[in-house]
């Protein structure tokens, strides 16, 4: 590929100094190895040092760069620029849409962590010793390992038009991680879970627009996660007796861990 100049316009805006968003047009350099974040860290470098946007791992597993580019929510650290060009050598960056800017491209994701916190995302486990292993089907598994490969990046959240019109909406984000945790055998809350979560500010309020699974740059599926929940919802009060059950079918009585001499 033939290195040549395009253009990179951002939309920026300083809550201290500007009235309104505006858009700034930079002229880059493309190579062959030019990613969008690298754009941007040569424009902050060598043209406007007062470009503000979020960035870190640069190996799409920190989440940190999501930002809208050409009106579609992405991560930018490994997005080749030369994909996202238009037929003019233009790409258009924003942030995040639906949350407040904090600077240019900083969106301000206050309701995101809460309502990620709102869910209790965290193992709740048995107390005291448990003392044989946690059996689970490989669906299970997969399932699980889906839901666990979330970066927490917020291109689903803000691209939910939910979000849009209704901040207390709980978001596929944390739904997805609510959904994780519901299907945990290790977990011992799960219909505490779904108490929080089925109802008209969670699954229950889904569009089913699939605009959530579609913005998700590792390929995930939230907005299947969030249908298999609302199902759950109406089986609460039966889910710890059916989980019990389950386990017992896949746990012979023979097969109880034994602690050897000295642990």
């Amino acid at each position: 590929m033939t290195n040549r100049t395009v253009t990179v316009s951002i939309k920026r805006y300083n809550p201290e100094t500007d009235k309104k968003p505006y858009w700034q047009d930079f002229q880059v350099e493309l190579t062959a190895e030019t990613t969008l974040l690298s754009a941007l860290e040569d424009i902050k470098s060598d043209q406007d040092g007062s470009l503000t946007f979020r960035r870190s791992c640069r190996h799409a597993i920190c989440g940190s760069c999501a930002m809208m580019v050409n009106r579609a929510n992405m991560l930018v650290c490994d997005l080749p620029l030369e994909k996202v060009l238009d037929k003019n050598d233009r790409v258009t960056v924003e942030p995040l849409p639906y949350q407040p800017v904090i600077r240019d491209l900083v969106a301000d994701q206050s309701s995101f962590w809460k309502q990620y916190e709102r869910v209790k995302p965290w193992l709740v486990p048995p107390e005291g010793e448990h003392q044989r292993e946690f059996r689970m089907t490989p669906e299970e598994v997969k399932a699980l390992e889906h839901a666990e490969m979330c970066i927490m990046c917020g291109a689903c959240y803000s691209s939910c038009p939910i979000i849009a019109g209704n901040k207390e909406y709980i978001g596929p984000h944390a739904l997805l991680k609510a959904f994780m945790r519901v299907l945990d055998p290790r977990d011992t809350i799960p219909e505490e879970r779904l108490d929080i979560v089925c109802n008209t500010e969670g699954a229950y309020r889904c569009h089913k627009v699939l605009n959530c699974t579609q913005a998700c740059p590792k390929g995930l599926d939230p907005a299947k996660a969030i249908a298999v929940l609302a199902n759950l919802g109406f089986r609460t009060g039966k889910i710890s007796q059916e989980r019990m059950e389950r386990l017992r079918s896949l746990i012979p009585a023979d097969e109880i861990p034994v602690k050897a001499a000295g642990d």
